[in-house]
């Protein structure tokens, strides 16, 4: 049997998606893993192919992995992500992979990110052959808890990062040796048809059927098969998890470590474990029919009081089992902002379009997406209010909430609100973030306006969050206008009066005995290193312009990777987020990506520049594609367009 078989799938309209098989060498028949992504198969993901091997020859389970139409090696074109096309495809790759000879007839599906995304959709359309699904580092509301928006603002440095490598990704042609000499005839075709997604993803600023299409909140009775979820702390999709485990009603599990959004095996901070143990497990039970795993539903990893490195190696803790979500044992401690927790100048804020860099990533991931540095540089320009020490270790797990009432001099305002641990040296620690775009304080899909000068009252969560604070250690909560550059800063000057009176913070504490005495046993990560760094390492690095009152986020990362057939590819993604000090409404993002694929005797390319930019009304994009081979131009589009800031 060969190592790995390659496969065209003929979808219902004559489109061929390209496939890869993983046999095992065992007699068959087999259950088979499908994973459906949009990121090249055969070369920028292509670092997959070891755990699609482990699964195959430590678990017996044929692994299918696909490009999705008009993508990678398929044919088609590729208009947007997460389209019913894409799942209406993957609902019919699974009838076809059930329909093998080799097959037993259960498929399962799996993915991290957009494979955990499409896990959820897929098991939403209900294919019969489909019996179980993991789906890792996923969400369950694409306007909440995704890369485009938060809180019901734009997202900024962010747009550096996946929304534009996609433009360029999406330029690359297909692979010549799986399609064959009619390669180029289908790069011409996708080059023909090529839009930017990002376009959409600008246009779209309220929750509206855009959105909701994909999302499987507040639909969880769509989904009939068991599920195993895993999360990570560190990861910008761990909003979905605890609401997404207590609403399925299905078999499920729930793996919450202190991840970002990297591989349980190599993701910065650890503890780091092997995954594929816990997916041999699940699969066989719910594909092959093996016995049941008995261990309690949830196993997670409680964090303690850990001093803050943009590149942690290791959050301190320790794994736990629960039985249940809500836990029995959970309570709400209320805290009130009164003067003697308040700052002692007023709790009037003016409000700065550059507080939130020492905060970071809020969906951090491999440098330079890098964990949040201390919080103080930050406090200077935040309204800060500390709790007195701890007099023992206090757990928190759950959502924290805040209900704050104030009042903004500006009809647009925004309002940062972060939980941070206090160390006895004054070093402070996020625990927890939240963010919301005060026009959207009833709804994400109506907001309103603000009326200068009046008071209202802003409820809203912040992060889910797991942290012991340890005795002799404080809470703090740091309350801004602005938590740039995760969130696109408010289009004009404002100021936030908060009345601290009629303002709390609830924490979900833990009480009492876990309900099972021994703790989670994983088996140890096989990487030998969390990080590649690139030829030239990433770049993280902060700027102020004194004279022109400007703060800039640049970062920077690189990467050339050899593959096993002799073929190398390079990937390159850069990005700057600025912002005035005085009128937070003129910010901006430049950025680019490239991709650059070497087989023998051609070289591919295709490389993206953005320029966006904003005043007090208008976001505007400048964004262009330049693709060659070997080194001559093939194709070149620009883009520009404007668009209205609708309440944000």
């Amino acid at each position: 049997m060969a190592e790995k078989i390659d496969e065209w799938i003929t979808m219902s309209d004559g489109v061929r998606l390209c496939a890869t098989l993983y046999t095992p060498e065992s007699a068959g028949p087999w259950p088979v893993i499908l994973e459906g992504l949009p990121y090249r198969k055969d070369d920028v993901t292509a670092y997959h192919v070891p755990e699609y091997r482990r699964l195959r020859d430590e678990g017996d389970f044929v692994v299918c992995r696909v490009d999705l139409r008009g993508t990678g090696s398929s044919e088609g074109v590729a208009e947007d992500e997460y389209t019913a096309q894409e799942q209406k495809d993957l609902c019919e790759v699974i009838a076809w992979l059930a329909a093998q000879s080799w097959s037993n007839g259960n498929v399962g599906m799996y993915g991290a990110s957009y494979g955990g995304f499409n896990s959820f959709q897929v098991a939403m359309e209900r294919p019969p052959a489909l019996k179980a699904i993991v789906p890792i580092y996923a969400t369950d509301d694409r306007y909440t808890d995704d890369v485009h928006l938060y809180g019901g603002t734009r997202r900024s440095l962010d747009l550096t990062d996946y929304p534009l490598y996609m433009v360029a990704m999406n330029a690359l042609p297909p692979v010549p040796s799986i399609v064959g000499p009619g390669w180029r005839r289908l790069w011409d075709e996708r080059l023909a048809t090529l839009q930017p997604w990002l376009l959409r993803w600008l246009e779209e600023q309220v929750r509206d059927p855009y959105w909701q299409h994909g999302s499987l909140r507040p639909n969880y009775d769509a989904i009939r098969c068991p599920t195993m979820i895993v999360a990570g702390w560190a990861d910008g999709y761990r909003n979905a998890t605890f609401r997404v485990f207590e609403q399925l009603q299905v078999p499920k599990r729930l793996l919450f470590g202190p991840w970002s959004h990297m591989a349980p095996e190599s993701s910065l901070p650890g503890p780091r474990i092997d995954l594929v143990p816990e997916l041999i497990k699940w699969f066989d039970q719910w594909l092959r029919g093996a016995p049941a795993n008995l261990e309690p539903p949830i196993a997670v990893f409680i964090r303690r009081s850990t001093r803050p490195a943009p590149d942690l190696t290791d959050m301190r803790g320790e794994w736990r089992y629960e039985t249940e979500w809500p836990l029995e044992r959970g309570q709400v401690a209320c805290l009130g902002l009164d003067e003697s927790v308040g700052p002692r100048g007023g709790h009037t804020l003016v409000v700065r379009g550059d507080v939130g860099a020492y905060g970071a990533g809020s969906g951090a991931g491999a440098l330079p997406a890098g964990q949040p540095l201390d919080q103080r540089a930050d406090e200077a320009h935040s309204l800060v209010y500390t709790w007195p020490q701890f007099e023992q270790d206090t757990e928190i797990l759950g959502y924290p909430r805040v209900a704050i009432t104030l009042a903004s001099t500006a009809p647009v305002a925004s309002l940062s609100a972060k939980l941070c641990d206090v160390f006895k040296d004054g070093t402070s620690v996020l625990v927890s973030r939240g963010w919301l775009n005060l026009t959207h304080r009833d709804s994400h899909t109506e907001p309103e306006a603000l009326q200068p000068g009046e008071r209202y009252t802003i409820s809203f969560d912040l992060d889910a969050t797991s942290w012991v604070f340890e005795a002799g250690h404080s809470l703090r909560l740091d309350l801004a206008g602005a938590d740039w550059p995760n969130a696109w800063p408010p289009p004009e000057p404002v100021n936030l009066t908060v009345d601290p009176a009629a303002s709390t913070v609830r924490i979900p504490v833990v009480e009492g005995t876990p309900p099972v005495a021994e703790a989670p046993v994983f088996t140890p990560s096989p990487a030998t290193t969390s990080e590649s760094p690139g030829e030239a390492g990433p770049v993280w690095r902060f700027e102020h312009d004194v004279l022109r009152r400007e703060s800039r986020v640049v970062i920077d990362h690189d990467h050339t990777t050899p593959l096993d057939d002799g073929s190398a590819f390079l990937e390159h993604y850069w990005g700057t987020a600025g912002v005035s000090t005085v009128d937070p409404g003129t910010s901006f993002v430049t950025g680019g990506g490239a991709f650059e694929l070497r087989w023998d005797g051609t070289v591919a390319r295709a490389e993206t520049h953005m320029n966006l930019r904003s005043d007090k009304d208008n976001v505007y994009l400048e964004l262009d594609l330049d693709v060659t081979e070997d080194g001559a131009a093939k194709k070149s589009m620009k883009w520009a367009k404007s668009f209205p800031r609708y309440l944000q």
